[in-house]
């Protein structure tokens, strides 16, 4: 079996935001919608206080609670661990926007561009319209693990079949790959660093683990 996970080193995260810019031309995101986007974080009491840069996204969840919801079985959970979505069956009822622990999941209802009724180039050149009306979210750059499965390349590895944010991640503190292989990066990691996944209390199991430590 395999199951793809992202690793995130909090210790490394510098709140660039530099992920959230790569996923937004990857994958042509409307204005004001971020797949992927990180939030910033300030604890303690001045003097003593910190900042902590905390990147979120879809968490790809073992048992993710927006698959229970949908009525037209839109989403679904891949055998490599992926939760993708299927725009032809969505009818956009927002049961997983609301289901969603993670504030993952988004719906625009009529196309819009950045600047006027008419897109900038690059936005014409990844605009898709079965995406309006539907629920949208991070697909882990799903056309390219796609592609690694028929190329045989390997995701973690080869950016060419790797998430544009883990390719894009200017301080190395985004990591991807198959946690279900013990010899790859993902696991190589988590087994020498302590780490938190967010919200387990629910039994989501999400596919996203934050490092704050080491072993």
């Amino acid at each position: 079996m395999t199951r793809y996970i992202t690793t995130i080193d909090l210790r490394r995260c510098v709140g660039c935001q530099t992920c959230t810019a790569a996923c937004k031309g990857a994958n042509a995101t409307p204005p004001g919608i971020q797949w992927r986007r990180v939030l910033d974080i300030e604890t303690g009491e001045f003097p003593d206080v910190r900042r902590t840069f905390l990147p979120m996204a879809c968490m790809h969840c073992a048992n993710p609670p927006c698959e229970e919801v949908c009525p037209t079985k839109a989403t679904t959970k891949r055998a490599d661990g992926l939760v993708a979505i299927d725009y032809d069956l969505c009818i956009g009822c927002a049961n997983c926007v609301m289901a969603c622990p993670y504030d993952a999941r988004s719906i625009v209802h009529a196309s819009h561009f950045s600047y006027g009724d008419r897109p900038l180039p690059s936005e014409a050149m990844g605009f898709d319209p079965a995406r309006i009306a539907v629920s949208m979210k991070c697909s882990f750059c799903v056309d390219r693990i796609d592609e690694a499965a028929i190329t045989g390349r390997i995701p973690g590895v080869h950016p060419e079949v790797t998430p544009a944010c883990i390719n894009s991640c200017i301080s190395g503190a985004m990591e991807f790959g198959d946690i279900e292989d013990p010899e790859s990066n993902v696991s190589q990691l988590l087994a020498r660093t302590q780490h938190y996944r967010m919200h387990e209390e629910l039994g989501t199991e999400p596919g996203v683990y934050y490092i704050w430590n080491q072993s």
